[in-house]
């Protein structure tokens, strides 16, 4: 088949349950052979066969470009992988073999949607229906689920797009004449708060036909255009606002990527090669934590520092928080007991904040709590007061260090692996800000004991 004829023509083929490649035209066939692969044998195009798998894990389809690598060469592809039953049926066009990069620059899309994910706060890619079908880790802390809630479903279930100066939805008249968009203003749905920019760029398939879109999402606060003079947003020094946009995206997109390599969703790799790339998005988790600690810390140090006061819930920021860190807890070996889902402590609080200080207390007690210990978080109620106990069974606590780890940058033991000395600072500001306190009950060898209190809200 001619160069020609295979960009026209979508090469298909079929992988069962087991991965196997049970049916493929020619080319298909022929470049998994190339790759290892034999007759009626697995599919070992690492690329194709990660997004058979994803199709049929989330059972939704999933069109999404590829580079598969061929020989000495590398081939661009627009792999579709529509789950049917138990298989998978495979369409892929494009073909082209993908120039070096000394001879030709990236297409115009790509150097767009490299400027956007330089200065996001997280990026996302959906399909023609605005379903998501990847985002980067960033993500899922910023809208409050674990990724398997987030790939698959749409984007309106999330946000509320609001419309533009001239009563337009940038996103959905981009949407209609398949281009990019940008300034599309969209707020968080249920219940949670946080106000986005979204923009993005068209995803064009092999085929030349419109397949979704490859965004950025930057948080209004920072992203909105300031008028001439003006100074930082509302809660951040200009110090604040630098530190965040320049090294925010690049930490992320490290984190990321060495997150995927870590999971060899492309295909397997050297074990110590693996290891590298945790330690490397270890790293970057550890960097992006430091600056969320300046940035906070520049924020709640100002005179003006007012978090919002509103309804919230606190057994259900206590099981959220949990679940986001319910990966971290399982790496190192703790469970995490947390409040039912029937439970209920109504408070008077900043959602977003009060969700930083829960998660600040129960990332602490997993750091600290030997592998195989458990974290308890439980609700009480005292006097006006409604209050979470986050409780672990690490070494404790001596009664001389009990104040002191609320200092800045204070840590009782600064040769162990942990954190800034800033996130109990934080956390007790933070909760003193919202009309309540933290504190900690500890002995050396019982565990600690942390109580996050916010005003009670009598409900009727």
């Amino acid at each position: 088949m001619s160069a020609l004829a295979e960009r026209e023509r979508p090469v298909t083929g079929r992988v069962d349950a087991a991965g196997r490649l049970v049916e493929a035209d020619p080319p298909l066939a022929e470049l998994n052979a190339r790759a290892g692969g034999g007759e009626g044998g697995m599919l070992s195009v690492p690329q194709i066969a990660a997004l058979a798998r994803l199709a049929r894990r989330l059972g939704i389809t999933i069109s999404r470009a590829a580079i598969a690598a061929d020989g000495d060469r590398d081939i661009d592809l627009w792999v579709r992988a529509d789950p049917a039953g138990e298989e998978v049926a495979l369409s892929i066009t494009g073909w082209a073999e993908r120039p070096t990069r000394s001879v030709a620059p990236s297409a115009p899309a790509e150097r767009e949607s490299d400027f956007l994910r330089a200065s996001a706060d997280w990026t996302w890619e959906c399909d023609d229906a605005l379903r998501l079908t990847a985002l980067s880790a960033a993500a899922a802390a910023s809208l409050g689920r674990s990724p398997s809630e987030l790939i698959g479903k749409p984007l309106t279930g999330f946000f509320r797009f609001r419309e533009g100066e001239n009563g337009a939805l940038p996103i959905l008249a981009a949407l209609a004449e398949h281009r990019r968009f940008g300034d599309q203003l969209a707020e968080l749905r249920a219940g949670r708060k946080g106000r986005y920019i979204l923009s993005g760029v068209p995803l064009i398939d092999g085929m030349g036909r419109f397949a979704g879109f490859r965004g950025a999402a930057v948080s209004a606060r920072t992203g909105e255009a300031a008028p001439p003079g003006a100074g930082p947003p509302e809660g951040r020094s200009a110090f604040g606002e630098r530190l965040d946009q320049a090294l925010r995206a690049p930490l992320a997109y490290i984190v990321d990527h060495a997150e995927r390599l870590r999971m060899q969703g492309e295909g397997p790799l050297r074990r110590d090669y693996t290891g590298y790339a945790g330690d490397i998005a270890a790293a970057g988790r550890h960097l992006l934590s430091l600056v969320d600690d300046l940035v906070d810390l520049q924020a709640i140090e100002r005179p003006d520092f007012a978090p919002e006061a509103e309804a919230v819930d606190l057994a259900d920021l206590a099981r959220r928080a949990a679940g986001l860190l319910a990966v971290r807890a399982s790496d190192r070996g703790v469970r995490i007991d947390g409040p039912t889902d029937e439970e209920s402590l109504p408070a008077t609080g900043d959602f977003t904040r009060a969700l930083q200080v829960l998660m600040n207390l129960i990332t602490n007690a997993i750091r600290y709590s030997p592998p195989g210990g458990q974290v308890w978080i439980r609700l009480d109620r005292e006097g006006d007061l409604a209050a979470v106990i986050v409780a672990d069974q690490g070494k404790g606590i001596a009664a001389e260090d009990q104040g002191r780890i609320f200092g800045k940058f204070e840590r009782v033991d600064p040769s162990e692996p942990g954190g800034s000395g800033l996130g109990l600072y934080i956390a007790r500001r933070l909760a003193r800000a919202m009309g309540g306190d933290v504190s900690v009950d500890s002995a050396p060898g019982r565990g600690a004991r942390f109580t996050f209190t916010l005003p009670l809200r009598e409900t009727p």
